[in-house]
């Protein structure tokens, strides 16, 4: 699950501990980034579109999630 706030970080938690948890959520993230983009794609989004939502360029959302 995903932080809603800042303050559900603990910046007073083992630094250990946190780093793993962190480590995690950015694992749920890309996971849930690739099902997106496989969604789009599925509807008929353009690489354009899909990067233009991911803040990048559409050769590099492409050469992330483009069939291999």
């Amino acid at each position: 699950m995903l932080p809603r706030t800042a303050q559900d970080l603990d910046p007073d938690g083992e630094p250990i501990a946190e780093l793993h948890r962190l480590a995690g959520i950015r694992r749920d993230i890309a996971r849930a980034e690739e099902a997106q983009v496989r969604r789009a794609r599925t509807a008929g989004y353009s690489w354009h579109a899909i990067a233009s939502a991911l803040g990048v360029t559409r050769q590099a959302a492409h050469r992330k999630y483009g069939r291999k």
